[in-house]
């Protein structure tokens, strides 16, 4: 089948009800809805389409959509999916559902993070339908939970089925992502001895050991990292105190303190490897200060991800965007993690391509529609070529 138009109104009033609808993520902001809504409304929205619908529950009130789009014959499955969830809308200016287009824009809370991509993959197949195209193999949808915390819903989805690759449609600016950081979330607790203020015999300070601690986290920091060979499209890796406690009060020598920290992370890099660079940390710390005493928790880590641009899928976007944009696609990566890695660890390859914008979890959010009507061509002509 020759290139074909997407349906710009439609696609626009996709994007508009899904900004509209709120689904800020629980984890982050407890008492906020999550993802229901918005499943109903993508399921009503795929069956309107023709396709077979499946809800997955991943977590009480937070299900998964999986929308399939059968093929003339089994085979090699294409997975397009995105993340359903936000971030909170707290600082925001104006209406954070409000979905209003200006200049070419679309405005809201997810309209860039990535309900933008989720509306392309709906314009993609909207049009192919519209004229009659009919997939060799299965193309399955898969709208996923929980993506902006611990990525429940992509856990649950490559449970459930085992397409051979995968498009991913967070935002990338129209650029090919083939590479993105990971992370590792570190609770760091430090004890010492509480004793009134005057006991500097029988005291021993908490909060001095952390910044023992912290003392490490900045040559790692300053030191370390800036000086091991970085990744070509991300750069080197990174570490930051996210959070501090501690203290009991003015005149008493604090017991613990809790610092959580925050990894990011370089493909190949894992949560062992950090846990492993902190207890030597804290062995060089008791050379000079016996006291100290202190225990790590690695509280979630989810690895990078990296696919060489010869791969089958990269290929594809590659060369479905050159088709509809007559010009050579760059290829980028991007700092922030993606579920692509719960994908790559399902044996799944996969790309990232999706629309451009500004204001991911800022106070002012908006994806360029002309971005969206692109990428859902390119994703329409990828499906074409599958």
């Amino acid at each position: 089948m020759s290139h074909l138009q997407i349906n710009q109104e439609k696609t626009t009033r996709f994007l508009q009800e899904m900004v509209k609808i709120n689904s800020v993520n629980p984890d982050l902001y407890p008492g906020a809805p999550g993802e229901a809504e918005i499943t109903t409304w993508l399921a009503d929205t795929c069956q309107s389409l023709g396709l077979d619908i499946d809800i997955q529950d991943t977590a009480p009130g937070r299900p998964n959509l999986i929308a399939t789009w059968r093929g003339l014959r089994p085979g090699k499955s294409l997975l397009l999916t995105g993340h359903t969830d936000t971030v909170s809308v707290e600082n925001m200016h104006g209406n954070p559902f409000s979905g209003d287009v200006r200049g070419g824009r679309l405005y809201g809370r997810g309209a860039l993070d990535m309900k933008g991509g989720l509306a392309a993959i709906l314009g993609a197949v909207e049009a192919l339908k519209e004229n009659g195209f009919q997939p060799l193999n299965d193309v399955y949808l898969g709208f996923v939970t929980d993506e902006e915390y611990a990525s429940i819903g992509m856990e649950a989805l490559v449970k459930r089925i085992q397409p051979a690759a995968a498009i991913l449609t967070e935002p990338t600016d129209l650029k090919i992502c083939i590479a993105h950081k990971g992370f590792a979330w570190l609770t760091i607790t430090t004890a010492g001895e509480a004793a009134h203020g005057s006991l500097y015999e029988t005291g021993v300070d908490a909060i001095r050991m952390m910044g023992l601690v912290l003392a490490e986290l900045d040559r790692l920091e300053r030191q370390v990292y800036p000086t091991d060979p970085p990744h070509d499209l991300l750069g080197r890796s990174s570490v930051h105190a996210s959070t501090i406690t501690g203290g009991l009060g003015l005149s008493t020598y604090p017991d613990q303190c809790i610092l959580r920290v925050e990894h990011r992370l370089l493909p190949g890099e894992t949560g062992r490897m950090i846990v492993a660079e902190w207890e030597q940390a804290f062995d060089r710390i008791r050379k000079i200060e016996p006291q100290f005493d202190a225990i790590i928790d690695l509280d979630l880590y989810r690895p990078g991800y990296h696919i060489n641009p010869d791969a089958p899928i990269v290929r594809l976007i590659y060369d479905a965007y050159l088709t509809v944009c007559q010009t050579q696609p760059i290829y980028s990566g991007m700092h922030a993690w993606l579920d692509s890695a719960v994908l790559a660890e399902a044996d799944i390859p996969t790309v990232v391509f999706g629309p451009g914008g500004k204001g991911m979890h800022a106070a002012e959010e908006y994806v360029e529609l002309n971005d969206v009507f692109t990428c859902a061509n390119v994703i329409a002509e990828a499906i074409q070529q599958w």
